[in-house]
């Protein structure tokens, strides 16, 4: 069993930047993580992950704005610039035990409990 805990949320205006971290109760370096996001009235949906290798992939809507990575062997980073107010969100962190990432949300068994980020005209 992997608990995870989320923190960086916030508020900020549109263009700004927000840094949130993932923090795992045991060691995930090797095996894939996952950004989530799910806002009011709408469906979770993929934001970023990362394998076992540090292979990432980011939504097309994310792309050259977010960066993900892992900080140490239990905690990763999605530092989000240029934010938009279609990213607010609840943002939650997801984990497997394995080496190869999805973008499927029914992938992964471990989550936290999420970090709002609300972005402001």
């Amino acid at each position: 069993q992997v608990q995870l805990v989320e923190s960086g949320g916030g508020s900020v205006q549109s263009g700004g930047s927000l840094r949130l971290s993932c923090v795992a109760s045991k060691y995930v370096y090797k095996t894939c993580m996952a950004w989530f996001r799910q806002a009011p009235g709408k469906e979770r949906e993929e934001v970023a992950t990362i394998d076992g290798t540090g292979r990432t992939t980011y939504a097309d809507s994310v792309k050259d704005r977010f960066t993900l990575s892992r900080r140490n062997v239990n905690t990763l980073d999605l530092q989000m610039n240029s934010l938009k107010p279609e990213d607010t969100a609840m943002y939650y962190c997801a984990a497997e035990s394995r080496v190869a990432a999805s973008l499927t949300e029914w992938y992964y068994r471990y989550w936290g409990q999420g970090t709002q980020v609300t972005v402001s005209e």
